[in-house]
């Protein structure tokens, strides 16, 4: 094997090493979405209403946006997140006042992943939205699916390292390209979905929103995949060219 192209497939693998570590942080982590918004009143009937609603089981889409936008909430694939007051005893006197520093967070069920979102958000008798329903299945389903395309690649070029040959690394290179437009996919679908829900639940006054460090983990990963496909491709198809250069001219 030429060194030009043992360099390629290094960089090639440290690359594809870095994506997933990524690709995992990011499916792993509640940070996609984060809110901010001012201090609430701990001893609010409507706060302790909002926050019995959003820890029960399969609460609905409005019920627990609304909880998300008041207690700076944090959206992952998996789990949602609210910050609230240490002393969850909701009737203190309101002139007591306790920092926000625990995060409470409840995971969404496979039948919320699933659930189909509503035209108007919490009322189910609105209609099917269907794009925003298909836009969410896709943004949890996809980054499994990159997922588990880079491990299978990653289980090829392996078998390319035993044989001592980087011909199988096309397939490899051709795993990470569809790998990187699903991922590309993913966060393409989570920012429209995000742009849809925000069109019909707006947010309130002095509650703001940004993408979080696990979105920005997700928008890295996918680059980096599509450099180590161009670079398994390059290197298999480079090598195997030469290699029958090499071969003809031996013949001849």
């Amino acid at each position: 094997m030429d060194n030009r192209f043992a360099t390629a497939f290094v960089i090639a693998c440290v690359l594809s090493l870095i994506s997933t570590i990524y690709m995992a942080a990011s499916i792993g982590t509640d940070f996609w979405y984060e809110y901010r918004s001012p201090v609430q009143e701990n001893s609010s009937d409507l706060n302790k209403s909002i926050w019995e609603e959003f820890n029960a089981d399969e609460a609905d889409e409005k019920t627990y946006n609304d909880a998300l936008f008041r207690y700076n909430g944090t959206v992952g694939l998996w789990r949602r997140c609210i910050t609230v007051p240490k002393n969850t005893h909701w009737y203190t006197p309101s002139e007591r006042t306790e920092s926000f520093d625990v995060t409470k967070c409840m995971s969404f069920t496979l039948n919320e992943q699933f659930m189909e979102k509503f035209v108007d958000p919490g009322n189910h008798n609105s209609g099917i939205d269907l794009l925003r329903t298909y836009l969410w299945r896709c943004q949890f389903l996809l980054p499994f699916v990159s997922l588990g395309l880079m491990c299978f690649g990653a289980l090829i070029g392996l078998c390319a390292c035993i044989c001592r040959s980087l011909y199988p690394t096309i397939a490899t290179g051709i795993l990470h390209l569809l790998a990187g437009l699903c991922t590309l996919g993913s966060v393409s679908c989570y920012v429209a979905g995000i742009e849809l829900l925000h069109q019909k639940l707006e947010l309130p006054e002095n509650v703001s929103g940004e993408f979080g460090w696990s979105f920005c983990l997700a928008c890295v990963s996918a680059p980096l995949q599509f450099m180590a496909s161009a670079l398994f491709i390059w290197a298999a198809h480079t090598n195997r060219k030469e290699y029958t250069l090499m071969k003809a001219y031996r013949v001849a």
